[in-house]
């Protein structure tokens, strides 16, 4: 059972592998990103030099992994991928710097999560190619510079407020990912069908595309669950039939709300009227961590004007109690203003 467990796992992950882009031509969405890469990716190929330190800042499943592996393509450069709460000791990070080669590109996911001493030989690295090893201990300690090639690092962070300004100066060059549209998530749809060899109708990849959330990584996942759907119980060519019930079947709505946000929505607004209330006493509520909820559910919330942040709690909005079939009080503002200043507080 292992065994097969194992296989069909890995069999996910290399289909998953194999819908990302190889390079800018086939990345659909992220325009202004995708120009500014290539613009800087063709600037450094025509100095033949190492890229300048790239940052990748933005909710999960948009394209950072995938961003860095089209950068290492375009600069026909070697990669080396690791993350932050792999790197606990600045001793971890000497050990990966000082084997990198010449233009070789660091790809360290999770940025924000890299411990403080680690983080501070980062500095040097990234300003002055060099790191200085500490031998011995108490006033018999010495540093002893070491020189290191150039290479280039790309940080991918979903947390881009927890990086400390010194780290984030250091980058020549800092994107923030969006959330897709709709159309753009319906071209990824059809693109990953193809690569899949799905039969699929247009409805069906249209379908897809609103219910996944602005997320590629998202739309990838729904399109192999409603594939399989399709292979036990129609005809293996997916309709929008198929979708629709598969997707009703996974606990997806119209939107694209899944279990954890309609359970978020429920416990505000029917066991805590609307709110206010903490994000740790909603996480205890629902039996998932303050991170997770944080991560996963607010920010397609928030995006959509289900709920707001304010400085005393998470409240529903009016279009939050609409989704949920419900009536607002009438103190509810039928519009709160979701980009006040106050709204993004800890």
């Amino acid at each position: 059972m292992s065994i097969s467990r194992s296989t069909s796992d890995d069999e996910e992950r290399n289909q998953e592998l194999a819908l990302r882009p190889h390079d800018l031509k086939e990345f659909v969405g992220q325009q202004r990103v995708a120009n500014q890469v290539d613009l800087l990716l063709r600037a450094a190929r025509a100095r033949g030099s190492a890229a300048d330190h790239v940052l990748l800042s933005g909710p999960p499943g948009l394209g950072k992994t995938t961003l860095a592996m089209i950068i290492a393509a375009e600069m026909n450069a070697p990669i080396r991928v690791t993350s932050g709460p792999a790197i606990q000791h600045a001793g971890d990070l000497a050990a990966i710097l000082s084997s990198l080669s010449e233009g070789e590109i660091l790809f360290l996911d999770e940025i924000h999560r890299m411990s403080r001493p680690a983080e501070e030989m980062l500095y040097l690295a990234m300003e002055d190619f060099r790191v200085d090893v500490i031998v011995g201990k108490g006033v018999g300690a010495t540093a002893i510079p070491l020189q290191l090639p150039h290479f280039t690092l790309i940080g991918a962070t979903t947390r881009a407020g927890l990086l400390p300004s010194p780290l984030r100066d250091r980058f020549g060059f800092t994107a923030q990912l969006d959330y897709y549209e709709n159309a753009e998530l319906a071209r990824i749809v059809d693109r990953s069908s193809g690569l899949l060899g799905i039969g699929i109708s247009t409805e069906a990849v249209d379908e897809i595309g609103s219910r996944s959330r602005g997320t590629p990584r998202i739309a990838n996942r729904l399109l192999r669950r409603v594939r399989d759907y399709s292979e036990v119980h129609g005809s293996g060519s997916i309709t929008i039939e198929d979708t629709k019930a598969a997707l009703a079947m996974y606990e997806v709505d119209q939107i694209g709300l899944d279990r954890l946000d309609r359970a978020f929505l429920e416990v505000l607004i029917r066991r805590f009227g609307g709110g206010p209330v903490g994000l740790t006493t909603l996480a205890m509520s629902i039996g998932e961590e303050a991170e997770t909820i944080e991560t996963l559910a607010e920010p397609f919330l928030v995006r959509s004007g289900f709920i707001a942040r304010t400085p005393r709690g998470r409240m529903a909005t009016a279009l939050g109690w609409a989704h949920l079939g419900l009536t607002p009080p009438a103190t509810l503002e039928l519009a709160p203003n979701l980009f006040d200043t106050t709204a993004f507080d800890a």
